[in-house]
């Protein structure tokens, strides 16, 4: 017998309906089944993209933070097996900002609850803003323009926008976009946004497509300090924002497990 909490999970993934109906039989099969049978009877959806970003040492960084090292300590030849030492700061590529990263109270990375790390996904779209200014921002017409079109921003879900700076990403200076005077321009939430949505729609988590939570003039990191302190995550540098609906994928968000961490370079992968 499938506990009603485990088949209320599996719902929320919002899998289409015929692989919920062959996954409510393999459930059954699970429950008393071997490992074999386990194995055998993986959860199926229609899509998967992932989102995360190729970590290397030429992938954009924040200024001040050293990029991705990557030193080999064995290989084939000489130990029979192949294997890399990393030098990476926490915040790099596509990663997750922990609540601890701006708030001494806040949640680490390993203490990020395990049910916060799988939620519905809202796609937020700038594109056309950002277009004409490069520091625009999600503002609250945008929340409430998505809301009108799709519904209530549900409870618990990662708010994510799309504002297409990825395609800058394999040019540091087009995505830092620095100016003359070393300030960098690019989308991010404004503080408004994101304090309604951590206090109005109660949401779990908010996504960039650019190297910060905040605009890139940003000197206050307000949206930063609105999701953070109240033990919200967000996620940086993400990708393929294009290719996930508005509204109906669950976001896995694999963020590491490490102790103390205000975060760190994280596998972020969308299906429905």
């Amino acid at each position: 017998m499938c506990l009603p909490a485990t088949l209320e999970m599996f719902r929320s993934l919002r899998l289409s309906p015929e692989p919920l109906s062959w996954m409510a039989m393999g459930l059954a099969a699970v429950a008393g089944g071997s490992a074999a049978t386990r194995r055998e009877r993986p959860l199926k959806v229609s899509h998967v993209v992932d989102m995360t970003q190729t970590l290397s040492p030429e992938f954009p960084s924040w200024p001040g933070y050293p990029s991705l090292e990557v030193r080999n300590t064995h290989n084939y030849a000489r130990d029979g097996f192949f294997a890399n030492a990393w030098h990476v700061h926490e915040h790099s590529g596509t990663h997750v900002d922990a609540p601890l990263h701006f708030s001494a109270q806040g949640w680490s990375a390993a203490e990020i609850p395990q049910e916060s790390l799988v939620v519905p996904a809202v796609v937020i779209d700038i594109r056309g803003r950002v277009r004409r200014d490069p520091d625009a921002e999600v503002r609250m017409e945008d929340i409430r323009a998505w809301e009108k079109k799709h519904g209530r921003v549900p409870r618990g879900a990662a708010v994510l926008m799309w504002s297409g700076w990825e395609r800058r990403a394999g040019d540091q200076a087009a995505y830092r976009n620095m100016d003359n005077q070393g300030i960098m321009h690019f989308p991010g939430f404004s503080r408004e946004a994101a304090e309604f949505l951590v206090r109005e729609r109660a949401t779990g988590g908010v996504g960039v497509d650019t190297l910060s939570l905040d605009y890139g003039p940003s000197t206050d990191f307000g949206a930063h300090f609105a999701v953070l302190p109240a033990n919200r995550w967000g996620i940086e540098n993400l990708a393929n924002l294009g290719r996930i609906p508005p509204k109906g994928a669950t976001l896995f968000v694999g963020v590491p497990r490490v102790q103390g961490a205000s975060g760190g370079p994280s596998r972020i992968l969308a299906v429905w």
